[in-house]
């Protein structure tokens, strides 16, 4: 079997990119959205290993994996995981449907 590849959609680049934001601004440091950033980037990796391993979605082809507080919203196309969201499941559902019917 080919090597899965990871690719990330812009929306869920820029709710990544946001939340990494939030967590700088709110500690004033680093060091916990390095962590975190690194954590995804684990999850990811073993996304690439089993591309099976998260839950079905209501969204169709979409199936979602935990990280603690957040979920990444993928769908493995043709060789690739494609992440679709990277959500912080404090937030409200409201807010995540606006996301994704983009």
């Amino acid at each position: 079997m080919a090597q899965l590849t990871i690719h990330w959609t812009e929306t869920a680049i820029r709710q990544r990119n946001y939340i990494l934001g939030y967590w700088i601004e709110r500690n004033r440091s680093t060091s916990y959205a390095k962590k975190l950033n690194e954590k995804i980037k684990e999850r990811t990796n073993l996304l690439k290993q089993n591309p099976e391993l998260g839950k079905k979605t209501d969204f169709k082809n979409t199936r979602a994996v935990s990280l603690g507080h957040y979920s990444i919203l993928y769908q493995n196309s043709n060789f690739k995981i494609i992440i679709t969201g990277f959500w912080d499941n404090r937030q409200e559902p409201e807010k995540l449907l606006k996301f994704l019917n983009k």
